[in-house]
């Protein structure tokens, strides 16, 4: 239940003609009164006898006991009250009574007997319109301050009274709501969405890892929207504004947004505050774009240091000791999302954008964010986007596994982070998101574990229950479930591929599993396989052939010895 409480109006005959009127777009349906502040006002819905003019007289009736100079020019109170999408459709009579619950809450009649005329107009199934008259009976003005406030409080109420949806309560950092006519011009433009979410989505995807406002204002020209700037006379930009080509009003001029009303974080001083000295790599200018990738290994590459950033970003919630490096961690994520959304192959792209378009609202709180301590982050997702976009099969295929397996437990540190600072809305938006990256998971993971599974599936007895004791060994309380699992065979690869690089697999799944709990996964095995191969900078992929030499029995202890060392198992065994 969302009541949002509109500018006031100074014309009580022009509100009634638009609710009682077929609407913009002839969306208004049988429109009539469902309450009133005395029961017997008139309804020029159902009564033909009545007239809009003649509700809109009762109305205004108390404006009457003031003297011309007292009475307020803007005296037209308006609330809109809309049920949620999967809400039962409500009676009139529950109507009515959630009109009297609102207008009792925000003190236009609170039920002293003096209270402020008004009426509520119900024209489509899900919601209604009150309109009232901000003078009382008895010639005073009524105490409606912070009426948006009270009137959200008691939307609380009547969702558990009438068993509806349950709307998390809002802070005001929420992105500014698309209203009716932009819905139903994207209607009618046979558009997906609202221009006004486009936008914001368009813009989100530019910010990610972006080092500079030039940079910035370049990625939104390259996403084909038509970009104007304010200019300082110093020659600094101020502001900006964006519109979509085909956007455009009765004038056939576009229509623009400022970066502010699409987000709050979205103006460019917000977008500015991410930029610091070290946000873009060695070697590569500030004002300089780097060109993209060609390498077929670059995005395989992004992947592997995304996973890493992520890690650490998720340590970093889990100590929660800085707000403010939380709250940019969480911000920084947002980018890495909108990244791997605008890169991931075609069968994970609907899952992640969806991904990308919840944890928005998780990204924002009135925790200032200090982006100075997630750069790792925001490096991460300009390497995502320069890398190119990935196809989804090999090791690009796996690397987008592997980030994703973080990515959900992320967005549910997230998710607990604001649930312990009582950010109801952006909780709520960040478990969202986790479903989402979970569904994206399951379809990256398909293929990379089926073959690690093949390769476990093949690997000599002999081995499996030496990797089997070191399981038993290094999980005790864990052992049984993850050797139960389907996902056992892939572990067993993982594990023999480890010993194979001279780690201890020990101290590896030890550490795995030491690291972060395991409780909501899944599936531990999946989740240990991809830890492992991240902290043991393991191959990611390779094809079930090459799995063959080292499978046969003996050859993990001999492959060991003759195998090159990389850089990360010398320093973990130093």
């Amino acid at each position: 239940m969302i009541p949002s409480i509109h500018r006031q109006g100074s014309s009580t005959f022009g509100l009634l003609r638009y609710l009682y009127g077929k609407g913009t777009h002839e969306e208004h349906v049988d429109p009539h009164l469902v309450a009133s502040f005395d029961h017997l006002a008139p309804d020029p819905g159902r009564d033909p006898s009545a007239t809009k003019k003649d509700l809109a007289h009762l109305l205004d009736q108390p404006l009457h006991l003031l003297d011309q100079e007292q009475r307020p020019e803007q005296h037209v109170w308006h609330c809109s009250v809309r049920a949620a999408p999967d809400d039962p459709v409500l009676a009139d009579d529950q109507w009515a009574d959630i009109a009297r619950r609102i207008v009792a809450a925000t003190g236009i009649d609170p039920g002293d007997g003096a209270g402020c005329r008004w009426a509520a107009v119900r024209h489509a199934d899900d919601h209604i319109h009150i309109i009232a008259t901000l003078v009382r009976e008895d010639g005073l003005r009524p105490d409606h301050h912070r009426s948006g406030k009270r009137a959200q409080a008691e939307a609380r109420l009547i969702e558990a009274d009438y068993d509806l949806h349950r709307v998390a309560p809002g802070d005001g950092t929420a992105a500014k709501r698309t209203t009716s006519a932009e819905r139903h011009k994207a209607d009618r433009l046979g558009w997906d969405r609202a221009a006004r979410e486009e936008l914001r989505e368009t813009v989100r995807r530019a910010v990610a890892g972006a080092a500079s406002t030039d940079e910035f204002l370049e990625r939104l020209k390259d996403a084909g929207l038509l970009v104007r700037t304010r200019v300082l006379p110093s020659g600094d930009v101020k502001g900006y504004t964006v519109a979509l080509p085909g956007d455009r009003n009765g004038d056939k001029e576009p229509i623009y947004y400022a970066g502010s009303t699409l987000a709050s974080d979205l103006s460019l001083p917000r977008i500015q505050a991410r930029f610091t000295t070290d946000s873009t790599p060695p070697g590569t200018a500030d004002s300089q774009r780097p060109e993209r990738s060609t390498s077929s290994s670059a995005p395989a590459a992004a992947r592997r240091t995304t996973a890493h950033a992520a890690w650490a970003a998720l340590l970093v919630l889990d100590q929660g000791s800085d707000d403010g490096a939380a709250a940019a961690q969480i911000a920084a994520t947002g980018e890495v999302l909108d990244a791997l959304a605008k890169t991931s192959a075609l069968h994970t792209r609907g899952e992640l954008r969806q991904a990308a378009w919840e944890f928005e609202r998780a990204s924002r709180s009135h925790t200032r964010a200090e982006f100075r301590h997630a750069q790792d982050l925001r490096r991460a997702a300009r390497d995502l986007v320069y890398s190119g976009p990935a196809f989804g099969r090999g090791e690009d295929g796996a690397g987008t596994a592997m980030v994703l397996d973080t990515l959900v437990f992320l967005a549910l540190a997230a998710a607990h982070w604001h649930a312990q600072r009582q950010h109801a809305q952006q909780a709520e938006a960040a478990r969202r998101a986790a479903a989402h990256l979970r569904a994206a998971y399951q379809q990256a993971a398909a293929e990379p574990l089926m073959v690690l599974r093949e390769r476990g599936r093949h690997i000599a007895p002999s081995l499996r229950r030496h990797h089997a004791t070191t399981v038993r060994a290094a999980l005790p309380g864990l052992a049984e479930t993850v050797l139960a699992e389907p996902g056992w065979d892939t572990l067993a690869a993982t594990l023999a591929d480890a010993e194979r690089a001279g780690h201890n697999p020990r101290a590896l799944l030890a550490e795995a599993a030491a690291g972060r709990e395991l409780d909501t996964a899944d599936s531990v095995s999946d989740v240990l396989v991809w830890r492992l191969r991240r902290t043991a900078d393991l191959p990611l992929y390779a094809p079930a052939q090459e799995a063959t030499r080292a499978n046969r029995p003996n050859d993990h202890m001999s492959a060991a010895r003759t195998m090159p060392v990389s850089p990360v198992s010398r320093a973990r065994r130093r």
